[in-house]
């Protein structure tokens, strides 16, 4: 089974982004504030809204499963306060779930949360709580910087962030470490945002000892870890100044990566530095970098052709990354699969 854990609903049917703009234009005049009951969307749109992009296109490049959440550059925390971060968090997670019971067989939903800039974390353990009892969501996304690359918050290893570790414990669920929306000019959203987050999410917990509180905590560090393997020498030699621990030690049992790297020596790349069982198979198809590559005539983000083609891994670390790792890293997945016989 190859099990993608990176996907989100960028396809969404253009209602849902209609209701979206209609609650940004009511910050600003409550009188214009759209209702949650005005935004209907039927079972019939969000199978058309699948079948023909993210299902499609699974079908064609062989992967099965999705661990699937709210597009990450909608969920916008820097937009308004907490309330409408709440609300339009709730929206969000339910069409994921939705998708999740009309595709049982292809998609697993995973969270994000409502968490607004100098908000408190932990205001958004409910809507944690209520996607994993009632949508049986099997991870969450969590923001380092709510403020869309202003990067005021503490960082991870500060202790406001600690409910929701305790809460990602309880559960046993992990955390993607994902951003939304740069609305920092200096950072192109896709391009430099993202990256720049994974790098920084790798160093703040490299900086602190933040996983001997929570020895169990995992966060997947996405988009192939950032600049992170690329500069593995510069993190050891970072680690060993500041008199932490060997990384493998350090970070290594708490902190995976996934395959989100869109050209061959990238992904050999990762698989040379990065240990097989932190590494997590992921394309995020239909995301940020959706063309054709003149290189090679095939999509730069058919990530299953760089594994396939690796002369670096054997059959036995393709498995691992494509399935192994995800049901360890993820063990309600493992549960729901399992369950199924799969």
């Amino acid at each position: 089974m190859i099990i993608d854990c990176h996907g989100h609903y960028t396809t969404a049917p253009k209602s849902l982004e209609q209701w979206r703009m209609r609650q940004i234009a009511g910050i600003q005049d409550s009188a214009v504030m759209p209702n949650v009951s005005e935004l209907k969307i039927s079972d019939d749109e969000l199978r058309e809204s699948i079948e023909s992009n993210q299902l499609r296109l699974m079908r064609e490049r062989g992967s099965d499963l999705t661990i699937f959440s709210p597009r990450a550059s909608f969920m916008a925390h820097h937009i308004g306060d907490f309330q409408v971060s709440s609300t339009w968090a709730a929206i969000c997670n339910e069409l994921c779930y939705r998708v999740s019971q009309l595709f049982p067989d292809h998609f697993v939903p995973a969270a994000m949360l409502p968490q607004s800039p100098g908000v408190d974390p932990a205001t958004s353990i409910p809507e944690l709580e209520k996607c994993v009892k009632e949508y049986g969501n099997v991870g969450i996304n969590l923001n380092p910087d709510p403020s869309g690359g202003h990067w005021t918050s503490p960082p991870l290893s500060d202790k406001s962030w600690y409910p929701i570790y305790e809460k990602m414990v309880e559960y046993d669920i992990p955390a993607m470490i994902h951003v939304s929306t740069s609305c920092n000019h200096c950072f192109h959203t896709t391009g430099a945002h993202y990256l720049n987050a994974d790098t920084t999410a790798f160093m703040q917990c490299l900086t602190s000892d933040l996983f001997s509180d929570f020895p169990t905590l995992k966060f997947l560090i996405p988009h192939g870890g950032g600049a992170v393997p690329y500069h593995w020498g510069r993190f050891r030699g970072l680690a060993q100044e500041l008199k932490k621990p060997l990384l493998q030690d350090h970070l290594l049992n708490n902190i995976f990566f996934d395959t989100c790297v869109y050209h061959q020596p990238g992904i050999d790349l990762l698989n040379t530095v990065i240990p097989v069982k932190n590494v997590l198979f992921a394309s995020e198809m239909i995301g940020a970098v959706r063309g054709i590559d003149p290189e090679t005539g095939h999509y730069y983000d058919d990530t299953k052709r760089y594994i396939e083609a690796s002369t670096i891994l054997s059959e036995q670390d393709k498995f691992q990354i494509y399935e192994g790792n995800a049901r360890r890293v993820f063990p309600r997945l493992d549960t729901v699969l399992t369950a199924k016989g799969r």
